[in-house]
C-alpha cells in the first residue's frame, strides 16, 4: 500500500462513515414518514407495512450476495456500484406515485444498501492494518449505525413536516454524490488472491430463499399469529431451504458462505455474541420512544432528543474501548460491555408514566456505553480469525446475525409485550372491585385497569432483556482471543491491490 493511501486512512473511514450512516438514516426516516405516505396513496397501516417489509427482505437476501461479489471482482467496485444504485434508487422513491412503485423502489434501495456492510467493513479491515487502529476504526464505524437511529427522528421529523415525505428520499441524492466523490477518490481497490471461477448462484438462490421465509415470519407474524397457516408454512420454508443451502454449499467448489467459519469456535463464538446482544437491545429499545410518546406525554421531537446522550456515550465508550486494544484480552472486554448493557436495560424497567426525562437518558446512556465500549471487539475480532480473502463473505455473515437478531428481538419482545398485556388485564380485573353504578365511571375505571396492565406489562419486556444479555456476558467468556492476536494486522501482502 502506497504511503500517500496511509495518509489518507482516516478519510477512508469517513467515507464509508457516510455510506453506511446515510443507509440506515433512510431506513430510520421512512418509518417516520409512513404516516403521510399512508395519506397520499390511500392505503391501509397493513398495507403500508410492506413498503418496510420489502425493504428488510430485500436487504437481508442480498447481503451476502454482495460481500462475495466484493471479495472477488473488488470491494470498491462494489461499494460504488452499491452507492450509485442507492442514489438511483432514492431519486425513484422520492416520485413514487402508489403503494406499488414504492415497494419496488424501496426495494432496489434495499438491494443497494446492502452492498455497503460487508464492503465497508472489508475495506476497513485492509486500510487499517495494524490491531489497535483497526479497532478504534471499526469501532467509530459500527457506532454510525447507532447514530443513524438517532438523527433520523430529530431530521426526518421537520423535513416530512415542512417540505412533504418525498425531501427524505431526494435528500440522499447530494449526500449520497459527495460519498461517492469522496469514495473515488480515497478508497483504493482490494480484491481476494482467491479467484472466483463459479459463482455459487444455486447457494445464493436457496439462502435467499431461506432468509425471506424467516424476514417474513418474523416481520409479519405477529400479525398474522405464530401458528397461522401463513407462519407455519414460513417455518417449513426456511427449514427446508436452509438444509438445502447447507448441502449445496458441502459440494460446492467456490461457496456463497463458507461452512468452514462454523468450524472456527471463535467466529461462532463472536456470532453468538452479536446475536444475542443485537436481539435484546433492538427488541427492548424499540420499545422506549413507545413508551415516551404514549405514557410520558413526549412528541416525536422530544423523543428524538433523548436519544441524542445516547449517542454521545456509545461514541466515547467505542473509542476508549479501542484503546484497550492489545492491553486486556477481548472476552473481559466483551464481558464488562454487554453485562453493563444489561444493567442499562434492566434500569428501564423503573420506568412508569411519573418518570423525569433523566429515567429514560439515564439507562439508555449506561446502556449506550455499554454496547460502546465492546463494538471495537466484536468487530474486529472477526478480521483477525477470518482470512482476508474471505473478509466480505465474513461481514456480511456478521450483518446478517446482527439483521436477524433485531428482527427476532423485536417479534419476541413485542410478543411478550402484547402477551403480558392481556395477563395482567385479566389478574388486575380479577382482583379489582368496582362500587359504581354510573356507567360512566365504570368505562373509566376499566380504562384504567387496561392502561395500568399495558404500563406493568413493560417491566417482563426488559426483565427479559436483561437476562438475555446477562446470559451474553458469561457466554462472551468462550471467545478465546489472545490480545496479542488483537493487535495482529493483516498486511499488504495479505491483499491484492490494484
Amino acid at each position: 500500500m502506497d504511503e500517500d493511501h496511509k495518509n489518507f486512512k482516516w478519510l477512508v473511514l469517513l467515507t464509508v462513515i457516510i455510506g453506511t450512516f446515510l443507509g440506515r438514516l433512510d431506513q430510520t426516516i421512512v418509518n417516520l414518514a409512513l404516516p403521510k405516505i399512508i395519506t397520499d396513496f390511500r392505503i391501509t397501516v397493513t398495507s403500508a407495512s410492506w413498503i418496510a417489509t420489502a425493504y428488510i427482505l430485500a436487504n437481508a437476501v442480498f447481503v451476502p450476495i454482495w460481500g462475495k461479489l466484493g471479495d472477488t471482482i473488488g470491494r470498491k467496485k462494489v461499494y460504488l456500484w452499491g452507492f450509485g444504485i442507492f442514489i438511483f434508487g432514492s431519486a425513484l422513491a422520492g416520485f413514487a406515485w402508489n403503494l406499488s412503485s414504492m415497494i419496488v423502489f424501496r426495494i432496489i434501495q434495499a438491494i443497494a444498501s446492502s452492498a455497503d456492510y460487508p464492503t465497508a467493513m472489508a475495506i476497513l479491515a485492509v486500510t487499517f492494518n495494524h490491531g489497535k487502529e483497526r479497532a478504534q476504526a471499526l469501532g467509530l464505524w459500527s457506532v454510525s449505525f447507532a447514530a443513524a437511529s438517532v438523527f433520523g427522528p430529530l431530521i426526518g421529523g421537520p423535513m416530512i413536516d415542512i417540505f412533504g415525505w418525498r425531501s427524505i428520499f431526494l435528500l440522499n441524492i447530494p449526500i449520497g454524490i459527495i460519498g461517492v466523490v469522496m469514495a473515488l477518490i480515497y478508497i483504493k481497490e482490494s480484491v481476494s488472491e482467491k479467484k472466483t471461477i463459479y459463482f455459487d448462484w444455486w447457494g445464493a438462490v436457496t439462502l435467499g430463499a431461506a432468509l425471506s421465509a424467516l424476514v417474513l415470519v418474523l416481520d409479519q407474524g405477529s400479525l398474522w399469529g405464530w401458528l397461522d397457516l401463513r407462519s407455519v408454512l414460513c417455518y417449513l420454508a426456511t427449514a427446508i431451504f436452509t438444509v438445502i443451502f447447507i448441502l449445496i454449499e458441502l459440494d460446492a467448489k467456490e461457496p456463497i458462505v463458507d461452512l468452514k467459519f462454523f468450524q472456527n469456535s471463535v467466529f461462532v463464538n463472536i456470532l453468538v455474541n452479536n446475536f444475542v446482544v443485537f436481539m435484546a437491545l433492538m427488541g427492548a429499545v424499540f420499545l422506549v420512544p413507545i413508551f415516551c410518546q404514549t405514557y410520558l406525554g413526549y412528541d416525536a421531537t422530544k423523543t428524538g432528543y433523548i436519544f441524542i446522550p445516547m449517542a454521545f456515550c456509545m461514541v466515547v465508550a467505542s473509542a476508549i474501548g479501542g484503546t484497550f486494544t492489545g492491553k486486556v484480552a477481548p472476552k473481559f472486554i466483551l464481558f464488562a460491555s454487554t453485562f453493563m448493557a444489561a444493567v442499562g436495560v434492566f434500569l428501564f424497567s423503573y420506568l412508569d408514566p411519573r418518570s423525569s426525562i433523566w429515567s429514560v437518558i439515564v439507562p439508555l446512556s449506561v446502556m449506550a456505553f455499554g454496547l460502546g465500549f465492546g463494538m471495537s471487539q466484536r468487530t474486529n475480532g472477526i478480521t483477525v480469525v477470518v482470512p482476508v480473502e474471505e473478509m466480505g463473505i465474513a461481514s456480511s455473515v456478521l450483518a446478517l446475525g446482527r439483521n436477524i437478531a433485531g428482527s427476532f428481538g423485536i417479534a419476541i419482545f413485542g410478543t411478550i409485550l402484547t402477551d403480558a398485556t392481556k395477563t395482567n388485564v385479566l389478574n388486575t380485573a380479577y382482583h379489582s372491585v368496582i362500587n359504581v353504578t354510573n356507567s360512566t365511571v365504570y368505562s373509566q375505571a376499566v380504562q384504567l385497569i387496561i392502561l395500568k396492565a399495558q404500563i406493568d406489562a413493560y417491566k417482563p419486556v426488559f426483565w427479559t432483556a436483561s437476562a438475555v444479555l446477562l446470559i451474553g456476558a458469561f457466554l462472551s467468556l468462550f471467545i478465546n482471543i489472545s490480545k496479542e492476536q488483537m493487535t495482529h494486522g493483516h498486511t499488504a501482502e495479505d491483499f491484492v491491490e490494484i
